[in-house]
Parts: structure tokens; sequence; C-alpha cells
């Protein structure tokens, strides 16, 4: 009896890990990114940003605020996304989200800053299986992360300013 008890507490632990293994999305390992440009497209992070004739704000949420471009498609290397929005936090210019969708797109954006940043290490291991992949590039002054869903085909990048990253954590904080 205590055999059998043995063994299906053994099996009920084994099914556990199975589950939690499936759930929690694996992650890739950062490049080391090459050629940090320390800002996004020829715009340094820090840089004073505000509403001009390129960029029109979207979001004002105090101290962070958000624009996109005026007038134009946007374009990630040689493909077009569905959105690039541009924040700052108290006035400095501190990360870029872009958001796309489609195979072809992110096989595009990939092979772009793969170019640009860093080829991504495809050691068994290395590589983030499963359903949704992540890809993390980082730098002396900047990070790229890529979230891509293979069940929706959406992607995600983040570039942002290493040194600019904590005040968008302090921003959301509750005040005291």
């Amino acid at each position: 009896m205590h055999g059998l008890i043995f063994i299906l507490r053994k099996r009920w632990l084994t099914v556990r890990l199975a589950i939690v293994a499936m759930l929690v999305p694996v992650a890739a390992l950062a490049v080391p990114m090459h050629n940090d440009s320390n800002g996004f497209e020829g715009v340094p992070w820090g840089a004073s940003f505000s509403e001009s004739e390129t960029f029109m704000k979207v979001e004002d949420g105090g101290r962070v605020q958000t624009y996109e471009l005026k007038g134009t498609s946007p374009t990630l290397g040689p493909a077009p996304v569905d959105s690039m929005r541009f924040s700052t936090i108290d006035g400095k210019f501190a990360r870029v989200i872009v958001r796309y969708n489609s195979k072809e797109t992110h096989d595009r954006i990939l092979g772009y800053l793969q170019r640009q940043f860093g080829q991504l290490d495809r050691t068994p291991g290395q590589v983030a299986g499963g359903v949704v992949k992540f890809f993390d590039w980082q730098g002396p002054d900047s990070d790229i992360i890529l979230r891509y869903d293979v069940r929706t085909s959406q992607g995600i990048i983040f570039f942002e300013s290493q040194a600019f990253r904590a005040k968008f954590t302090e921003s959301n904080a509750p005040a005291p």
C-alpha cells in the first residue's frame, strides 16, 4: 500500500511539473548587442522630445508622454509595422514600442535586427521554444526585446534606454 501511494505521489508531482513547464514561456538568453546606437534611428536616448512636424502626441500620462509619427506609415527596416510609439519620461526620449503582425513581417524584422545588432545564438537551449518566443539584445546603453506569439502571429518590440528603464517603473509606482 505504501508503495502505491509513493508511485501516485511521484506521478502527481511529475504531472504538476509538466503543467508548470507548459505554462511558463521559455525566454532566450540575451545576445550582446553589436552597434548599440544609444537611441533609435538617429534619435539619442535622453534627447528633448516634443510634438513637431514629425511627431504628434497620442497619450499624456503625466511624466510619461507618448508620440507617433505624423502622416506616414511606420516601417522598421524592410518591414511595414502596425504601430510605432515613441515614449518620453520627463520630456526625455526613452523608449520605442513597435507592434506588427504576420509571420512574413516577423521573419523580415528578425533578420533585420540580427543584421543590425547581432546574430541570435541558435544553440539548442538558447532559443526560446513554445508558442511565445522572446529574443533579446543587450548593449551598454540600449536593450531590444522582441516578443512574438506564434498562435496569433503578433509581435511587439521594445527598444529602450537602460538608463531610463527604472524611471518608467518609478512613474508607475503608487504615490506614498
